[in-house]
């Protein structure tokens, strides 16, 4: 009879003990997607011409996606008033008077997200005239789409268990 009663608590105690090295092995999957390089192929460094028009508080184009290590040179343009443009992370900036374009150049030497600016106060939306430059892949959107594949995984695992569970079969 004492062994009917150990072998019955042992089968109650063996699901939970799956479930937890499920939850142990999804975090450790999770911390592996979050914290290792994800090994991509980077374009080699090219040489970038971008135009850059300025008007009415907006640059033309908002957004720019350039490479790592690439050289890029702004041809900068104002079209209305005096305008600026300085980007946030490198020490670049340059200004133009109305009609008269500029051209500097800088290397995108640090991947990531970076915002441009006005550096002219050119008007009551001044503060609102803001770009994005974008330097290399965009990783956090990679590794949020595997953290959410391996959330849908998880969560198609834990509803198996809990219906096998309920019929009473043990795995």
């Amino acid at each position: 009879m004492e062994e009917l009663l150990s072998t019955q608590e042992n089968l109650n105690h063996q699901p939970l003990q799956s479930k937890w090295r499920l939850m142990v092995f999804i975090s450790l999957c999770a911390l592996l997607i979050l914290f290792v390089p994800i090994p991509l192929a980077t374009p080699k460094p090219t040489d970038r011409v971008i135009h850059i028009d300025a008007t009415s508080f907006q640059f033309t184009p908002a957004e720019i996606k350039v490479n790592q290590g690439d050289r890029v040179t702004i041809e900068f343009v104002s079209t209305d008033v005096v305008h600026g443009i300085s980007i946030d992370g490198y020490d670049f900036q340059l200004t133009s008077d109305p009609g008269q374009p500029v051209t500097g150049t800088f290397v995108a030497s640090r991947p990531g997200m970076f915002r441009f600016r006005c550096s002219v106060p050119c008007g009551n939306l001044h503060p609102f005239m803001i770009g994005k430059l974008r330097v290399g892949s965009n990783m956090l959107f990679i590794r949020g789409v595997l953290l959410g594949i391996l959330a849908v995984v998880a969560a198609i695992f834990s509803l198996k268990k809990s219906k096998e569970s309920k019929t009473g079969k043990t795995s």
